[in-house]
């Protein structure tokens, strides 16, 4: 097979994997079938399965991996990747998610939190010492 037939193959394997996971998992389908079928599955574990995109996409890749390459070697290394692919092309379609570092997280969050508590127990209390710092603590932060 030359280069450019596997990558056409693989492309194509990837869209597909993407496309038929993402009907079974995340779309009603067609006369709402896809999504009565899956509420037939219940909560069992085909009914899991099908809730969860990443596990569905490692069983919709392994037959389209037959599609790209047939080498049993081949084909377990086409089967991780047409999955992977899926799994990334799905996570395209959704919000980033920021990570903070440890240290501003830890600092700045956990802190808010405690602040947030303080001001709470303080205003229903009415009393306390520092109740009017801490009322004013979280709308000099915002």
């Amino acid at each position: 097979m030359t280069g450019a037939a596997f990558w056409t193959k693989f492309v194509l394997a990837v869209l597909a994997t993407w496309r038929v996971t993402h009907l079974l998992a995340s779309e009603d389908g067609p006369a709402d079938l896809i999504v009565r079928f899956r509420a037939r599955l219940g909560h069992g574990l085909t009914g899991k399965l099908m809730d969860c995109f990443n596990c569905l996409s490692l069983w919709i890749a392994a037959p389209a991996a037959l599609f790209v390459l047939r080498k049993p070697l081949d084909w377990l290394f086409t089967w991780l990747a047409l999955s992977g692919a899926a799994c990334l092309l799905e996570r395209l379609g959704h919000e980033p998610v920021v990570i903070q570092p440890i240290s501003q997280t830890l600092e700045g969050e956990a802190n808010n939190v405690l602040r947030s508590e303080t001001v709470g127990a303080a205003e229903r209390s009415g009393s306390g010492e520092n109740a009017d710092d801490n009322a004013t603590g979280p709308a000099k932060r915002a």
